[in-house]
């Protein structure tokens, strides 16, 4: 885990470089639009999302307003209010998932491959839940039935991720591994053994 002013050193130095290139993609295809200053930049509130999701907080309003507000202050001088903040969360969507693609580590010839659950409601609570609704999926583990997605992941021997798919929760572990497996090479192992190099190759 990084300290808070690595982290925002890492991100920074990533936004720099993007930034400029997704403001001149996005006028290049006619949705560039005015948008007031802002007192924080994106890579603080990049920082601010990345570290809540290293932090021991489950809730980020309690983490926003006793840990950021209360302690990072000196760090974060142009902090606004956690309902502003909120309203700006939707715009490092797309940043955030540039950032981690940017993270990825390099391939070194033995990766692993697996998936898990992410729940996104109580099994009770299926036939009420909105937020995921086109998304989420009821599916199994071989623990129990959840209702959610499936995180899909290739690493490296060192622990650095390769690639990444999120599917719905019914989606057969073994279908998207093809599309994971794509620009990797050597051999690829799984939770129930060995999976092929020719697979990986192709």
């Amino acid at each position: 885990m990084l300290s808070v002013e690595d982290l925002f050193c890492h991100v920074d130095d990533f936004c720099q470089s993007f930034e400029p290139q997704w403001h001149q993609q996005l006028l290049s295809h006619g949705l560039g639009c005015r948008q007031r200053e802002r007192s924080l930049a994106l890579s603080e509130i990049m920082t601010i999302l990345i570290a809540f999701h290293q932090s021991s907080y489950r809730n980020f309003k309690a983490y926003y307003t006793d840990k950021v507000q209360a302690d990072w202050g000196k760090a974060f001088p142009g902090l606004v209010s956690y309902g502003r903040f909120v309203e700006w969360m939707p715009s490092a969507l797309l940043p955030l998932c540039a950032y981690l693609k940017h993270c990825f580590g390099a391939c070194t010839g033995i990766s692993f491959v697996d998936a898990t659950s992410l729940k996104v409601c109580h099994n009770r609570r299926i036939g009420q839940h909105r937020v995921f609704a086109d998304l989420a999926a009821r599916g199994k583990t071989s623990v129990d039935w959840f209702f959610g997605c499936k995180l899909h992941l290739v690493v490296n021997e060192l622990g650095e991720l390769l690639n990444i798919q999120l599917t719905p929760g019914n989606t057969d572990d073994r279908k998207p591994v093809r599309a994971l497996l794509q620009g990797l090479f050597g051999k690829v192992f799984a939770d129930r053994g060995y999976v092929s190099q020719k697979l990986a190759a192709d």
